[in-house]
C-alpha cells in the first residue's frame, strides 16, 4: 500500500523567527491520523531566520537527528558538545536520561533550512550521547546512502532503534531501489525538488508511506533530495 502525505496538508507554525512545517502532530498541531509512523515521531521542516534560534531546552528518551538543507545550524548541549553543522552533515543526539541543548542560526544575514527528526528509541534510560558525521554529495548522488542505523553500518551514525535512514540526490535518469524485508515499512520524505516514488509523483515536502509492498523504487528526479526511513512494522498506531 502507498499512502501520500501532501506537503500542503502538514501542520504549520510561523513564529516570526521560525517558520516550521510538521509532518506529524507537534506542539499546537494535532492530527489523530498523523501522530507517528512506527517509531518515527517527528519530521519538522524548519526555517530559522538570521540570528534566531531555539533557546536551551530539554529532551528525554528520544533519538534526534538534524539534517541541514541550506545555511548553518549551531548546537550546544549539556554534555559538552558544541558544533556548527552545514549541508552534508548529519547530527545525532540520543537524549536518553536527559539532555539540554540549544540550536540557533549563527548567521546575521542568511536563514538556515533544516529537518528536525525524532525517532523513538527501543531502549529507555540510556546515557545521553552525541555524534556527527559528514556525507559528501558524491556519496548520495543517484543512490540511497545509509546515514543512520542501529549498527553504524557503512559509517552511518548510531540509532538506538531498529530503523535505518537513507539520503539520496536524484536528477534526470538517476534511479534507485530499496528492498524492504518482510514486515518492514518505509517512509519517504522529499526534502526538495521532485521525484517519483513507486509510481507516485512527489513534490517538495510531500511524503509517501509504504507498507506491505517489499520494495521502494525512485525515478524521474528533478533536483531531488530525499530521505527514506526503513522502519519496523509492528509498532504502528497511526
Amino acid at each position: 500500500m502507498n499512502q501520500i502525505r501532501l506537503s500542503s496538508d502538514r501542520g504549520h507554525a510561523d513564529h516570526g523567527w521560525l517558520n516550521s512545517h510538521h509532518s506529524f502532530s507537534f506542539g499546537d498541531y494535532f492530527d489523530a491520523e498523523h501522530v507517528e509512523f512506527g517509531p518515527l515521531r517527528v519530521i519538522n521542516e524548519d526555517r530559522v531566520y538570521a540570528g534566531g534560534g531555539f533557546g536551551t531546552h530539554g529532551h528525554r528518551d528520544m533519538e534526534i537527528i538534524s539534517y541541514v538543507l541550506s545555511g548553518e545550524l549551531a548546537h550546544k548541549d549539556s554534555i559538552g558538545n558544541t558544533s556548527v553543522i552545514r549541508p552534508g552533515d548529519v547530527q545525532r543526539m540520543s537524549a536518553g536520561t536527559g539532555v539540554r541543548h540549544s540550536e540557533f542560526n549563527p548567521s546575521q544575514a542568511n536563514p538556515v533550512h533544516f529537518l528536525q527528526i525524532w525517532i523513538q528509541p527501543n531502549q529507555q534510560g540510556i546515557a545521553p550521547s552525541y555524534e556527527e558525521k559528514r556525507f559528501e554529495e558524491a556519496e548520495k548522488r543517484g543512490r540511497l546512502r545509509l546515514i543512520a542505523s542501529p549498527d553504524q553500518a557503512e559509517g552511518s551514525v548510531l540509532l538506538h532503534q531498529d530503523a535505518r535512514l537513507y539520503a539520496g540526490l536524484f536528477d534526470g535518469a538517476e534511479t534507485a531501489t530499496l528492498s524492504l524485508a518482510a514486515g518492514r515499512r518505509a517512509y519517504v520524505h522529499l526534502a526538495r525538488g521532485a521525484i517519483t516514488a513507486n509510481g507516485v509523483k512527489l513534490a517538495a515536502g510531500d511524503a509517501l508511506k509504504i507498507e506491505a509492498l517489499g520494495e521502494l523504487s525512485l525515478s524521474d528526479g528533478s533536483d531531488a533530495e530525499v530521505l527514506v526511513f526503513d522502519l519496523p512494522g509492528a509498532q504502528r498506531r497511526s
